[in-house]
């Protein structure tokens, strides 16, 4: 497996040297910032990327006040009840994106925080204090206890709201295979203890997060 100052030095010489490089990465929340967080902004942004999936983000982004309104501030407790009428109310909304699929995910996903929220004392309290080293356990609840939220989704959702995440996007991808990580693009459970090893050791090597890093290795690709 390739050191991470082999990685870093590659993508600092494609992206204007390593002061330039360190400007273009992505916010980390530390756990007390994370705990803080309101749980209906939570619910707030696992239904934006639940949307996003498939769609113009762009498009999703420009009606977002109001799919605010229409979901009555995304506050997980309300929308946790949201009966069949409210699923036929919001399927003739015009101000969201109608597809019933994706409210019925955010209806589950209200309920999966609701429990959380049970469980820990807030929803935001269980993702501030789940270990970094442990970030695939995290994916697999998002993945088993939430809904819509495999593959690229929750990685894409824990980055937004702070979290230290790797992504395992495309040009990720790429570089874990020629850092020796993987053979192919990560998918089964086997694979991402691999990444989540390898993250790991890089996050000893070097002090950065995992955010850092992933942004690191996608820019150290060709693109």
């Amino acid at each position: 497996m390739k050191t991470f100052a082999e990685i870093r030095a590659r993508a600092a010489g494609r992206h204007g040297g390593d002061a330039q490089l360190m400007t273009d990465l992505p916010e980390v929340k530390s756990p007390k910032a994370l705990a803080a967080i309101p749980d209906d902004r939570w619910l707030a942004a696992l239904a934006k990327r639940v949307f996003s999936a498939g769609f113009a983000w762009s498009v999703i982004e420009k009606k977002w006040p109001r799919f605010e309104e229409a979901f009555d501030g995304f506050q997980p407790g309300r929308v946790a009840l949201y009966s069949p009428d409210d699923v036929e109310r919001l399927l003739g909304d015009t101000r969201i994106v109608r597809n019933g699929q994706k409210i019925t995910a955010t209806m589950a996903n209200a309920v999966f925080l609701s429990d959380l929220a049970t469980e820990h004392g807030s929803a935001a309290r269980f993702f501030a204090d789940w270990p970094d080293d442990d970030y695939v356990g995290l994916l697999e609840v998002l993945k088993k206890r939430g809904s819509r939220l495999g593959g690229n989704t929750g990685q894409i959702f824990l980055r937004f709201m702070g979290k230290d995440a790797f992504v395992v996007s495309k040009d990720v991808a790429v570089a874990l295979i020629d850092a020796g990580v993987a053979t192919k693009a990560p998918s089964s459970k086997r694979d991402m203890a691999a990444v989540q090893a390898a993250f790991n050791d890089w996050r000893a090597e070097t002090g950065l997060p995992m955010s850092h890093l992933s942004r690191i290795l996608a820019l150290s690709i060709d693109g």
